[in-house]
């Protein structure tokens, strides 16, 4: 039996669909949720959560590298690594690496532009060193609003209006024009020389009513897409731009639509956070269509047999976890553990033919958590 590590801020999904392939999987991760403890053979978390203890602030507890560290211990007894959002790749051994070896020119999202500016629509980015010289910038394009973001990072952390942005270290951001369209993405395996769009979805971003506190904080998706003409557009543009980068594995691009154009706006150079809805609508182990495009060969994947949907929910203040094992909701936190006012609670994710239903049920699942969370 293969040893697989996987290492990442959550690694919960992927370790699960390994573990349904057969693999022995050792994990790495950020949070350390109760229902990844079943799918591997041993773990290491940043966050150890225990009843009644507070799980802390994720954005201050977080810091790069310490992923990484945790896995050192794992490495030497593995086969293979595939690593997830949150971690470097130059920390891994490169001949052990299961996906994207070299990823410099997509992780820096700056670089990402450089590299796609001439040959895709972006929107207007710059990078900046300081807060005057963003405002200067801006000031050069009356009508349109800005963006202050990080070079690197995901989920949509740290990205504010620079109207609302008074002081900033300036080190790695970057200026980009705020669009205010529907944010999409498609998901796409390549064995590096060809590639397949497989999925795709809209993206639920800084939603309120999930307690999202990043406006433009990641939060779940709506998939697959109901408009053919979109879907196949977006999906035919992720396969150049995943084509002319050579990426292998299970990787994805978010778009945005604003006023019928297609802007490009990120590059997701690993498997995304969309594995559990592509899943549950195609049918198919998205772990097994990565590691096959690794190997080379592209999986048939089937047409979507239904819709699916997925909500992150965020605590409204800061409470005290009851049950909430019941059928549908992931991620789980340990029972009784203390969660701050705008961090993850749990995932729901469900799935049906009417898209309405789905989304319906996703929403009453939602209310569950939130009922079974005590302020504290």
């Amino acid at each position: 039996m293969e040893n697989i590590l996987v290492a990442g801020i959550n690694t919960r999904s992927m370790a699960c669909s390994l573990k349904k392939l057969g693999y022995n999987i050792y994990s790495a991760d950020y949070f350390g949720v109760m229902d990844l403890k079943p799918c591997v053979s041993t773990y290491k978390s940043i966050l150890t959560q225990k009843p009644y203890q507070s799980c802390g602030n994720f954005m201050e507890k977080f810091k790069s590298g310490d992923v990484e560290v945790l896995a050192t211990e794992f490495i030497q007894d593995v086969d293979s690594i595939i690593c997830l959002a949150g971690v470097s790749i130059g920390n891994f051994p490169s001949n052990k690496i299961m996906g994207n070896k070299s990823l410099e020119e997509v992780d820096d999202k700056y670089l990402l532009y450089k590299k796609l500016e001439d040959k895709f629509n972006f929107p207007l980015t710059f990078k900046v060193s300081d807060i005057g010289e963003a405002g200067e910038i801006a000031s050069n394009y009356p009508g349109k609003d800005f963006l202050i973001k990080p070079v690197h990072g995901s989920g949509g952390y740290g990205i504010r209006e620079l109207s609302e942005v008074e002081d900033a270290d300036f080190t790695g951001l970057l200026l980009q024009e705020k669009l205010t369209g529907v944010n999409l993405s498609a998901s796409v395996i390549s064995t590096g020389s060809e590639s397949r769009s497989i999925f795709t979805s809209q993206q639920i971003i800084g939603d309120p009513v999930l307690c999202q506190m990043e406006p433009y904080g990641y939060c779940g998706n709506i998939a697959p897409l109901t408009d053919g003409n979109v879907a196949g557009k977006i999906s035919r543009v992720a396969e150049e731009i995943i084509d002319y980068l050579k990426l292998i594995g299970s990787n994805g691009v978010d778009f945005i639509l604003q006023e019928g154009e297609l802007y490009i706006i990120e590059v997701n150079p690993r498997i995304q956070g969309t594995v559990e809805c592509a899943e549950q609508s195609l049918n198919i182990n998205m772990a097994e269509a990565h590691i096959k495009a690794c190997q080379g060969e592209l999986m048939d994947v089937p047409e979507p047999s239904s819709f699916a949907v997925k909500m992150i929910v965020h605590a409204r203040e800061r409470s005290q976890v009851g049950k909430i094992d019941f059928k549908g909701v992931y991620d789980l936190p340990a029972e009784n553990v203390i969660i701050e006012e705008g961090e993850p609670v749990a995932t729901v994710v469900n799935s049906s033919r009417i898209l309405e239903d789905a989304v319906y049920s996703t929403r009453k699942q939602v209310d569950a958590v939130y009922c079974n969370l005590t302020p504290n």
